[in-house]
Formats: C-alpha cells, sequence, structure tokens
C-alpha cells in the first residue's frame, strides 16, 4: 500500500459535536467551530491503536465531567470508545476562552499592534491545549499536532458548557 493510501486510511472523514453538550456561544465560537471541522477534514492524521481499519468518524461529548471520543469506522460501526477526565484541561479552556474574549473585544476597537500580541498569546495557549491533547491520547490515538489543534478548538466548545 503506497504512502499516500495508508494516509487516507488513518483519517477522519466524519465529525459530529454531541448536541447536548454543546453550550449556547456567541457567533465567534460558532465560527471558530464549522472552521475547525471543516479544515479538520480537509487534513488529518487520525488513527486509533491497535485498529487499521480507516477511514473513521469521531462523535465528541461531555459526559459527567469526562470528554468522550467515540470512533467509529466510516460505516458506523463501532470502533473504540475512550473518556478522558476534563479536569487537566480545565485551565487551559479557562485561560483560552478568556483571551479569546479579549481578542474579538480587541478586533473591534484595538490597534494592529495590540491585536497582535493578544493572538500571539491565544496560539501559544491553543498550543499547549493541545499538546496537552496529544498527551492525554497517547497510547490510545495516534494523530498529529495539526489534527489535535482542531480536535483542542472542538474540545474547548464542548467544554465550554461545563464552565458557563
Amino acid at each position: 500500500m503506497s504512502a499516500a493510501a495508508a494516509k487516507g486510511k488513518r483519517c477522519l472523514v466524519k465529525v459530529t459535536l454531541d448536541e447536548n453538550s454543546i453550550g449556547r456561544s456567541s457567533a465567534d465560537v460558532e465560527h471558530e467551530r464549522a472552521v475547525a471541522i471543516y479544515d479538520l477534514l480537509e487534513d488529518n492524521s487520525f488513527e486509533p491503536l491497535g485498529h487499521d481499519g480507516g477511514p473513521y468518524s469521531l462523535h465528541l461529548a461531555v459526559v459527567a465531567n469526562r470528554l468522550v471520543f467515540e470512533v467509529r469506522a466510516a460505516d458506523e460501526s463501532a470502533v473504540v470508545t475512550h473518556h478522558l477526565s476534563l479536569t487537566p484541561l480545565k485551565r487551559i479552556v479557562k485561560d483560552y476562552f478568556m483571551i479569546c474574549d479579549s481578542y474579538y473585544a480587541a478586533i473591534r476597537t484595538s490597534t494592529p499592534s495590540q491585536i497582535e500580541a493578544i493572538d500571539m498569546g491565544r496560539r501559544a495557549l491553543h498550543n499547549e491545549g493541545s499538546e496537552l491533547l496529544v498527551e492525554r491520547l497517547k497510547n490510545k490515538i495516534e494523530l498529529d499536532f495539526d489534527t489535535a489543534r482542531h480536535l483542542f478548538t472542538l474540545v474547548t466548545v464542548l467544554h465550554w458548557k461545563g464552565e458557563s
């Protein structure tokens, strides 16, 4: 099998979010969620360890302070479900949403250099959350950093309900 064909099997082709887990959010957050799903499906590397039957669909939910990754094959047959505690992510998600609020406000009223400074902080927190997600999924799901970045965006959307 060629590397391109192998990558085609090691990817997500569908991502859904549990509607019961999603809190009410701003238009900016909704836009970020839609872009994250689009970008994630355009280019990702995702493979549950011990399973090589992709491509995959992923359903994300928050249940009882746990982040649930429900992975299915493209034909919707069950592959694996992982439950991760949200506790390690709480500080980063809280800080990320605070800086996002500052960023969206700055876009409307601040100078380009002020916006850039806030955006650098936002990106740094996003990277930190993505690295933590990769670490938490280690030995469960193999994914690249860009995939983790898009997933972290979706995790923040789901996690936000628990903070509101």
